[in-house]
């Protein structure tokens, strides 16, 4: 065959599979992705030839000038309709056995590919970091007797200390959670840990220097008036310089670590894959909600990697006014705030561990000012560990790094307010009904179990003389044993209050947590019940309420006067809901062709049985009742196929059939 006739036979195949393709998802009446249904026409169009080739050299029996009649036409549509068939059958088939996203697309397989890839040589960089600072034996499960040699334990904290700091950005904001848990882990390892905060090496300024350039536009020496080139501090995401400005003004120059986008991308993604995973495969990850933590715990550190939100987050903080005189915020300078650089004013004092000056009363000011930003004002600091606290030269405490902030809306503070004031009387229905309001009731809880739980946790943790160790912890137990999904702004609620008590222990040995969380519960309450307070919620109740109670006269004379001249009606509208309409059509359209399926089928096979009918066509001979069997097998065909089609999709009816 020449070239042309090659390619007018390739375009009229083309062109069939095409049709093909066409008709089985529109006889379906549901969509299928481009390559699934041009695969599934291919493969009808290569079977279509051998399954009818018999039936078509039937009519090689026509004998020149003989007319097969219109039966023979349509056993020719019969045929075709068959053909349409296969790809129908083939598209169900595959809809069962390989759902669409069980096996991903070319892109995302070279992209899933790619990412594997990443995931491996990040997860062998972490091994490699372990068994060089000598926790290899702990990845095996055979560590426990490095404790029992003289120091020991002393050394483990030490290399798990140096690993975390060789690990990146996200292993250090680890490593800075667990040095505030006291509760959780021995002296040793929570001083060595305490190191990551302050103590985290410096990148060199030769790779430093060029972010700046870069994102203020200039050179360091155009843009500030002096700049010294030593980090005054080094964290896990930026480093600290001191600098002054043309205008006078001492400022410090916050800028993020050279490098680290990429590598805190693909810890990320490693924390929310086994997040996943254990809420999938487990129940206690169900119950606390893996997923939806790690996902939050992403945002805020993709939040602390753009400096323009933490400059945002110490204005609105600042704009809130918690902590009168007595917690300092540093004032940034927004036109020299950037997504790597941030220009803050400096405040002058220590760091919370090399300060001497450490008394119960900044306890009380930082307990307060938390307090104060989580319950009143809405947007508090997620991360008050001892390394973003300093103590000023005044005596005073300064708050450091905003770039952890979280936010709760007014009616989840009000639940919050009610949760503290029921805690404070010890009244376990109290606290029961304020912490369902807090997270997500689940559909099945045992209250009163639950109720019994919380009453026992405020009598170990509560009562006098009772030590407030673990009691985050337990309380965190409690929620998980009942079921309770802890959203993710309450979480950072619960982080920051559990990191607050490690600070607070650090800046006052044997601070009395919850005897001072109950004295500001009381003089918040105090406030709540001062004349001026009770006024003003009187008059925003009373505004709100006005509106409606003027219409209410007027309502209530209009109801009267219906049901007293035998008017009164009252109109109920089944199935308003636009999409319970949907569904139930849907229901009804999948059960119509069920029964319409299940008939033409019957008839089929009755009409198939019957012998003797009228001729229908001579060549291929064949009698009307099987002609029409046979339609009816293939109307039963696409019905029964078009229903199978919806239940493996495993979608709501309606979606499906209303777009045909």
């Amino acid at each position: 065959m020449d070239l042309p006739g090659s390619f007018f036979v390739s375009f009229g195949a083309l062109v069939l599979i095409l049709i093909l393709a066409t008709a089985a998802q529109r006889l379906l009446g549901v969509r299928f992705g481009v390559g699934r249904t041009f695969l599934a026409a291919l493969l009808a169009f290569s079977l279509a030839g051998p399954l009818t080739w018999p039936i078509i050299a039937s009519f090689a029996d026509i004998k020149p000038g003989e007319d097969p009649g219109v039966g023979g036409l349509w056993v020719l549509f019969l045929v075709g309709m068959c053909v349409v068939l296969i790809p129908m059958v083939i598209l169900v088939l595959a809809e069962a056995l390989v759902p669409p996203g069980s096996i991903p697309g070319p892109v995302e397989l070279v992209r899933g590919l790619r990412g594997r890839l990443s995931r491996a040589r990040r997860y062998s960089q972490i091994t490699r970091i372990l068994v060089r600072h000598g926790l290899g034996p702990y990845l095996r499960g055979r560590g426990d007797r490095l404790d029992e040699r003289p120091g020991g334990t002393a050394r483990l904290a030490r290399s798990l200390r140096e690993a975390l700091d060789d690990g990146g950005v996200t292993f250090v904001k680890l490593g800075q959670v667990l040095s505030t848990r006291r509760d959780l882990l021995p002296p040793e390892f929570i001083d060595e840990l305490g190191r990551l905060q302050d103590q985290v090496a410096p990148a060199p300024w030769e790779r430093v220097e060029p972010v700046i350039a870069a994102e203020l536009g200039g050179a360091v020496e155009e843009v500030f008036a002096a700049f010294d080139k030593v980090p005054l501090a080094a964290a896990s995401i930026a480093q600290a310089y001191t600098a002054r400005l043309h205008t006078g003004e001492d400022i410090v120059v916050k800028v993020q670590r050279p490098g680290i986008g990429k590598v805190v991308a693909r810890d990320l993604d490693i924390v929310r894959r086994l997040a996943a995973t254990l809420e999938r495969r487990t129940r206690w990850g169900r119950a606390l909600g893996l997923r939806d933590l790690a996902e939050g715990f992403a945002v805020a550190i993709r939040e602390e990697l753009d400096f323009r939100v933490e400059a945002a987050n110490m204005a609105a903080v600042a704009a809130a006014g918690s902590g009168g005189g007595n917690v300092t915020y540093p004032t940034p300078f927004p036109r020299l705030c950037t997504g790597r650089v941030l220009v803050m004013a400096r405040l002058t004092g220590k760091p919370l561990g090399a300060a001497k000056d450490r008394s119960p009363q900044l306890a009380r000011d930082l307990l307060d000012t938390l307090l104060r930003q989580i319950l009143l004002e809405g947007v508090f600091h997620a991360d008050p560990h001892p390394g973003n606290i300093m103590v000023l030269e005044d005596g005073s405490l300064g708050l450091l790094d905003f770039g952890s902030v979280g936010r709760l809306d007014a009616s989840l503070r009000s639940a919050l307010q009610r949760f503290l004031m029921a805690m404070d009387r010890q009244d376990p229905l109290g606290v029961t009904d304020a912490l369902l309001e807090v997270v997500p009731r689940p559909e099945e809880i045992d209250e009163a179990a639950l109720e019994r739980a919380l009453g026992q946790f405020m009598a170990k943790h509560l009562g006098p003389g009772m030590d407030s160790a673990k009691m985050f912890t337990d309380l965190f137990k409690i929620v998980s044993e009942y079921g309770l999904s802890i959203p993710p702004e309450v979480a950072a609620v619960f982080r920051a209050l559990a990191t607050l008590e490690g600070t607070l222990v650090r800046l006052s040995p044997g601070f009395n947590l919850i005897g001072e969380a109950r004295a500001f519960a009381g003089r918040y309450l105090a406030e709540q019940v001062a004349p001026a307070t009770i006024k003003d919620a009187v008059t925003q109740e009373v505004a709100t309420l006005l509106p409606m109670l003027r219409r209410l006269p007027r309502r209530v004379e209009r109801i009267a006067s219906a049901a007293e001249h035998g008017r009164f009606t009252m109109n109920v509208r089944l199935l308003s809901d636009d999409r319970d309409r949907q569904y139930l059509t849907g229901l009804l359209h999948q059960i119509l062709l069920t029964v319409l399926g299940a008939t033409a089928g019957l008839m089929a096979v009755i009409l198939l049985g019957i012998d003797g009918g009228p001729v229908a066509s001579t060549a291929p001979k064949i009698d009307l009742f099987d002609l029409i069997g046979y339609n009816l097998l293939v109307i039963c065909a696409i019905l029964v196929l078009r229903v199978l089609i919806l239940i493996f999709r495993r979608r709501d009816p309606a979606q499906s059939i209303s777009r045909t």
